[in-house]
């Protein structure tokens, strides 16, 4: 009853049919969906390694459209948390601190998950063959599972407290749940991939 009570009154505070908050939703639905299809349909076809004549460079150019269209994403956000009203109670030193505290959090799990996965390893590069050894279990990986995308709601979720934004709450719990939804549809092809590799190992061995 009492998170119905907080959902209705931060509700109170959003207009979900503006435009840009709109922008935002579909912006962060797109995202997700985009480079899971893209990726799919590498795998299955080969096109864009061929077509780029290298799978190290049709990784690259999905990686650079991701982030194109990451920061597309948080520029959907911001905007929409801009055109919508503050909520007083947010507004203080102490949810300030919050929010930085959960941006600062945010942003040590996206960057440690960059550099122990590498630029081919943060984007989909087990789709084009480019596979680790096996897979990654050094920090952020050993504290909890999918750290890139806990970390990328913790950001939004930060920034949302540090802007005292009720639609940026409504948005940042929108990107929690689209990348759960990607998790359950990622996670277990890409446990097949390794478990493949693995299998093709030990015949050869």
């Amino acid at each position: 009853m009492a998170d119905l009570c907080v959902m209705t009154r931060l509700l109170g505070y959003v207009d979900l049919w503006e435009p840009r908050f709109v922008a935002a939703v579909l912006a962060t639905a797109f995202n997700p969906l985009f480079w899971n299809v893209v990726a799919r349909w590498e795998h299955r076809t080969r096109k864009l390694s061929r077509a780029f004549r290298s799978p190290h460079l049709a990784c690259y150019f999905l990686g650079g459209a991701i982030l194109l269209l990451n920061v597309l994403r948080s520029h959907c956000f911001t905007q929409a948390m801009l055109s919508q009203p503050q909520m007083e109670s947010l507004d203080n030193p102490t949810a300030y601190r919050l929010g930085l505290a959960f941006l600062g959090v945010g942003v040590v799990l996206v960057l440690s998950s960059f550099f122990a996965l590498g630029f081919t390893g943060t984007f989909l590069g087990d789709y084009f063959g480019i596979l680790k050894e096996a897979r990654v279990t050094s920090f952020p990986f050993n504290v909890l599972d999918n750290p890139m995308y806990w970390g990328s709601t913790a950001n939004y979720l930060g920034w949302a407290l540090m802007h005292a934004s009720p639609s940026g709450l409504l948005l940042a719990a929108v990107v929690g749940l689209i990348y759960m939804v990607a998790i359950l549809y990622e996670e277990p092809f890409t446990t097949e991939i390794y478990q493949r590799k693995a299998s093709e190992s030990h015949r050869r061995s």
